[in-house]
């Protein structure tokens, strides 16, 4: 998404843009499908059309612990709900009438820099490239093949996490995101588009290990403990035969910028999904990106200025967010503290409020 969205900005200045993806679009991804209101007026501004899609606005917060107690909180900016599918499929539109060369079904296998350039050797074609960004999620075989630290350091609280998704039909308020905790874990409900719901959550590798390493037995056993959690997994209609799955899922703190090239969306830096602001993140850090290399394609700067600046701007940005994700994450999975903070922090709804304005930025 983010490299869709840096691709339409670059073309429209004029310079050829290619984007290479390893899948087909339009496909299905593990994510949450909320963004922050934020990002409203950017995706407006890059052409799409979303009063026309009649998208759920959601401007109040429901979290449970893992026993059932539940906090009801009204969000200080609010979001809405779209699935990636039809999100990303409206961004690589929009991309390919800007100009934007989209390669599907294209893996990229290495990628090399000398003073000239980069060479990008991809399963079709190597090309040739004055700049290149890495969008390309939270975890790739270009990280593995040059050892981010990220990639290769040991399990620990932060790295050993799994993702699981649902598309569903189901009775729950339009206007709601929720975060339903249970052991070691938290699952997330929106309403998106059409009707439907995103059903999304993570929990540790470990969880999946004591239940046989089945997604069913850890609902069963686990999700289930948490009494609204039960309600949704009995009562809903689910729209996926199987449940989209993502493993080794880090929040370790990465570089924004590695081998030169400028990393966009979760490979420059992930947030925990709970703070629900992934997505206006990475969208916000390709107009950051965007304002840096057209300064360095117009000689304004020296490439080394557009990767300080670039890093230095998203920190600026994102880094306090990110911490303070880390934060609230550790008050979370543990069934007796998360239990104890609920409760804790119910009375005092400024509380809540503060927490959700330190992860959220406001529109750019």
């Amino acid at each position: 998404m983010a490299g869709l969205a840096l691709s339409i900005q670059l073309a429209r200045k004029g310079y050829r843009i290619i984007v290479t993806e390893k899948e087909e679009y339009p496909f299905h991804k593990v994510c949450g499908e909320y963004i922050s209101l934020e990002s409203w007026d950017f995706l407006v501004s890059l052409g799409l059309d979303l009063e026309e899609m009649n998208l759920p606005i959601i401007s109040k917060l429901q979290v449970s612990a893992t026993n059932g107690k539940l906090l009801e909180q009204k969000l200080p900016l609010g979001g809405f709900g779209i699935s990636r599918y039809l999100l990303d499929d409206n961004l690589v539109q929009i991309a390919r009438m800007a100009g934007v060369i989209v390669k599907e079904n294209t893996k990229v296998n290495d990628i090399i820099f000398d003073q000239a350039g980069f060479s990008v050797d991809t399963s079709q074609n190597t090309y040739i490239a004055k700049v290149v960004c890495g969008s390309f999620g939270k975890r790739s075989n270009i990280d593995i093949r040059w050892k981010r630290r990220f990639s290769i350091a040991a399990k620990n609280k932060l790295n050993n996490y799994i993702g699981v998704k649902y598309h569903i039909k189901t009775d729950f308020p339009a206007d709601t995101i929720a975060l339903h905790n249970f052991d070691n874990g938290y699952c997330g409900i929106v309403k998106i588009e059409e009707d439907k719901y995103c059903l999304c959550y993570l929990t540790t590798a470990n969880n999946l290990q004591k239940s046989e390493g089945s997604v069913v037995v850890m609902e069963k056993t686990i999700l289930a403990q948490n009494p609204h959690l039960k309600k949704i997994f009995a009562e809903s209609k689910f729209l996926y035969d199987v449940p989209l799955t993502i493993s080794q899922i880090s929040f370790d703190k990465k570089t924004q910028v590695e081998n030169h090239v400028l990393m966009t969306g979760d490979a420059a830096g992930m947030i925990t999904p709970l703070c629900g602001n992934g997505m206006s993140m990475a969208l916000h850090a390709s107009k950051i990106a965007a304002s840096q290399i057209s300064l360095f394609l117009e000689s304004r700067i020296s490439r080394a200025e557009m990767e300080e600046q670039y890093s230095r701007l998203w920190n600026r940005e994102f880094s306090g967010r990110l911490k303070m994700g880390r934060r609230i994450q550790s008050l979370f999975g543990n069934k007796w503290l998360t239990n104890f903070f609920i409760s804790l922090i119910k009375p005092f709804p400024k509380i809540i409020e503060y927490l959700v304005r330190r992860t959220h930025g406001k529109p750019f």
